[in-house]
């Protein structure tokens, strides 16, 4: 009797979380665990939302674009990708990505884009030190170490062995 229990909740566990997210139609019941799925796609056929997915494309001088922002360690490997839409400011890359940075982050190199007040304090109240060469209409201009700067290579390799990849390049997986 109560093997014949748990199969009934396990029924109704399975029928819950089977149905479409949107609760419509009609749950799928199997008969047993040995029973093969349908082929078909996930939606059941059903077309997409508009907007249901964000695309991260924007409009640009150039066209529809998109930023691809990354945090990458000392050898140029990528730690985290943060993709943002073309009109985005760089800003707000670079805070989602410097929110969570690894604890042992002693140095960051960025380019000048990234160059501002509030990004070069929250590293230094971290203790980050921020390696980002000053833009060119900025006022007081930050020193930085031109050696250190020079390591950014690694990351431009990084993103350019990631184009390589032409489902990247060409943004067939969004």
């Amino acid at each position: 009797m109560e093997s014949h229990r748990e199969a009934q909740n396990q029924r109704v566990f399975r029928t819950l979380h089977l149905r479409r997210p949107d609760g419509a139609g009609r749950p799928f019941e199997a008969s047993d665990d040995r029973c093969n799925t349908s082929e078909s796609t996930p939606d059941r056929g059903l077309p997409a939302q508009k907007g249901a997915f964000p695309r991260h494309i924007g409009r640009t001088k150039g066209g529809l674009n998109s930023k691809l922002h990354a945090v990458c360690d000392s050898q140029g490997r990528p730690v985290r990708l943060h993709l943002t839409a073309g009109q985005v400011s760089d800003f707000k890359g670079a805070d989602v990505l410097l929110a969570n940075l690894p604890e042992e982050t002693q140095e960051i190199l960025g380019d000048r884009g990234y160059d501002s007040n509030k990004i070069r304090q929250s590293l230094a109240d971290r203790n980050i030190t921020a390696c980002i060469p000053p833009k060119k209409n900025r006022k007081s201009k930050p020193p930085y170490d031109w050696h250190l700067y020079k390591k950014r290579h690694l990351i431009e390799n990084m993103f350019a062995k990631l184009k390589d990849w032409r489902r990247v390049a060409t943004r067939y997986d969004r």
